[in-house]
């Protein structure tokens, strides 16, 4: 059974004192994706160690991708290969560095 956290906006308002009040949380935040937007989530210590296990086992970059999509992305766990399959690959590499960078995966987090 793969735990889904829910996804919880926190706000100024909505403070939560224990770390134990994040559990089942997710943040997010709209992203630019080909013409639109998408929501993304940051990824967790979970699904992290899933990426990692898919990149050991599997040395296709694209099924890598196609997992990172469906972890944190809305609506992600509903494409079948043949929707992600008809995406274009340049808007799905820019999507998959943005999650990783979101996450404190990517470039960006190795920089700070």
């Amino acid at each position: 059974m793969t735990f889904k956290p829910r996804t919880v906006t926190v706000s100024k308002e909505n403070k939560m004192d224990s770390i134990k009040d994040f559990i089942g949380t997710k943040a997010s935040k709209k992203v630019n994706f080909a013409t639109g937007k998408v929501t993304i989530g940051k990824l967790t210590v979970e699904e992290v160690d899933r990426i990692q296990e898919i990149s050991k086992e599997d040395s296709n970059d694209l099924a890598l991708v196609k997992e990172l999509i469906k972890m944190s992305v809305t609506g992600g766990d509903e494409l079948t290969d043949e929707e992600f399959a008809s995406l274009a690959l340049d808007d799905i590499n820019k999507l998959a560095k943005e999650i990783m960078n979101y996450s404190g995966l990517g470039e960006t987090s190795k920089k700070n």
